[in-house]
């Protein structure tokens, strides 16, 4: 599964990449935090990305952005996000890299459209032994992902 550097066009394996960066900051506090966000234009952009933050240092985002045809129905385009996400953390863990928590870019609040995907991709991923956070929480890969998509 090919990822890129906000830095470089140069695709990577990112299952090798999340290696060597934890290796890198071995026995330093790191947090992996992954997710995915879509925007419609004249096509779908997803942007699915994993951010890396250690202890205070600041963040370092990698990202993978994939363009399809229009998904106009808004279910469709935003579960597409979900399964993106589950697909990264299920590639990871393949690789003997486990991802805890995935952020989902949906909202608690009724009066949001995304709340009407948050039960069904919360069980989602729950169901596949990872943790799911939505907003109203902190989800610096979902925010990472609106900027690369947008």
């Amino acid at each position: 599964m090919l990822f890129k550097k906000l830095t470089s066009d140069e695709p990577f394996d990112v299952a090798r990449y999340v290696k060597q960066y934890s290796t890198l900051y071995e026995g330093q506090k790191l947090r992996i935090y992954l997710g995915c966000d879509s925007q419609n234009r004249l096509q779908t952009t997803y942007a699915t990305t994993l951010v890396f933050n250690v202890a205070s240092s600041g963040c370092h985002i990698i990202y993978k952005k994939e363009i399809v045809p229009l998904i106009s129905d808004m279910w469709t385009r935003l579960w597409g996000e979900a399964e993106r996400s589950v697909e990264v953390a299920l590639y990871l863990r393949e690789n003997g890299i486990e991802i805890d928590t995935i952020d989902l870019d949906y909202n608690v609040n009724p009066k949001y459209k995304s709340n009407k995907v948050v039960t069904a991709a919360v069980g989602y991923v729950e169901s596949l032994g990872f943790k799911a956070r939505i907003k109203l929480e902190l989800l610096p890969a979902v925010y990472a992902a609106d900027n690369i998509v947008g």
